[in-house]
């Protein structure tokens, strides 16, 4: 079976989570922490980095950094992963979702402005599967009106808009490092900023907003903290991130070239000012291909290909019931799926991985 993806640890990690267990620093305090932060905070090309639990902490810890709480509004696209909307949730206040658009599978940003209240105070942007929303159009919306912008750039690690890192271009942006994500520490997180105020305070509210006295407390804080056995792990990452960006990247463009002339098969977006990370290397099965998205997945895990639907939109939960049509979000969740996307994929597995989905027409 080739896994639809699996963490590439082949630089220090095994070396550093033994000296955190030789010298004990196996908590939420230690070196790794603070190295970790910095130079993950030095590869978005921002200043401070706080990390966290994993992503879906570092989204409400985000949230909880600015404010958002009972009456307030968030907008989110209707396509993502549940931990986007979950972290609003847990504020108290309303998720508003906004339907993709095809030409990036992004949020539509043309159709933000009308989800616009008076109650409305941040956008929520997902890159989806590592390609950048227009963050240039998001934050002159946001400026217009007034409005938070958080990156929930989960998916996005080292990629860039017009030339400038995701994850520097919002008020504060999210990371998760989970396990299948392009840099891992199993379980993990980290929300980045340029805004020291907002760092101090993701800093205190992630641990239970302890002040001094030590166990006085004058708000509600959260355990949200990462270990030092984890950021150990992350900081290894964080070394060899560069290569592990590049080596999805090629992998994607060895998928589009072998792929390209496959009818009813569309390759995922980039478009010409972004740089795409591919996180995970998704294509849509078309009418034309002969056979349905679920059918191809079905061929695939036969041969010992592991796929994954893509996301089910949230108008379609059942926890929830929002109004409106969402067309594209439906579109891209009934025909979608993502192919092996681990950065140590061989040219020979995703030859095979080709001519098993050349020989299903």
């Amino acid at each position: 079976m080739i896994p639809v993806c699996e963490p590439t640890l082949n630089g220090n990690e095994k070396k550093y989570v033994l000296d955190c267990l030789d010298t004990n620093w196996i908590s939420s305090n230690g070196k790794y922490i603070e190295l970790f932060e910095t130079k993950f905070a030095e590869f978005c090309n921002v200043k401070y980095g706080v990390s966290c639990s994993n992503g879906t902490t570092a989204l409400h810890l985000a949230l909880a950094v600015l404010n958002i709480g009972k009456d307030d509004e968030v907008i989110i696209p209707d396509f993502t992963m549940i931990a986007t909307i979950n972290s609003v949730l847990y504020t108290g206040a309303k998720p508003i979702v906004v339907d993709s658009e095809m030409q990036s599978w992004n949020m539509d940003v043309d159709k933000i402005e009308e989800k616009i209240t008076e109650k409305t105070k941040v956008i929520m942007v997902v890159h989806t599967y590592g390609h950048p929303i227009n963050m240039e159009k998001v934050n002159e919306i946001a400026k217009k009106h007034n409005l938070f912008v958080i990156e929930d750039a989960a998916e996005a690690h080292g990629a860039e808009f017009n030339g400038k890192k995701i994850g520097s271009l919002s008020d504060i942006a999210c990371f998760s490092f989970y396990a299948n994500k392009i840099i891992t520490t199993g379980e993990g997180g980290m929300i980045v900023t340029n805004n020291e105020k907002y760092a101090e305070r993701a800093k205190l509210l992630k641990n239970h907003a302890f002040t001094k006295p030590r166990f006085v407390h004058h708000e509600i804080g959260f355990n949200y903290r990462m270990t030092n056995i984890q950021a150990a792990i992350g900081l290894a990452q964080v070394e060899n991130v560069d290569k592990l960006v590049e080596a999805r990247i090629k992998n994607a463009q060895l998928y589009n070239q072998k792929l390209k002339d496959v009818k009813g098969v569309i390759l995922p977006p980039e478009q010409s000012n972004v740089k795409n990370v591919y996180w995970m290397y998704g294509i849509l099965i078309e009418k034309e291909f002969g056979m349905s998205a679920k059918e191809v997945m079905e061929k695939l895990n036969e041969k010992g290909i592991e796929t994954r639907t893509f996301f089910v939109p949230m108008h379609k939960q059942p926890m929830f019931n929002f109004k409106g049509e969402y067309p594209v979000s439906e579109h891209l969740s009934e025909h979608g799926f993502y192919l092996p996307s681990a950065s140590h994929l061989t040219e020979e597995n995703i030859d095979y991985i080709v001519e098993c989905i050349k020989g299903l027409q």
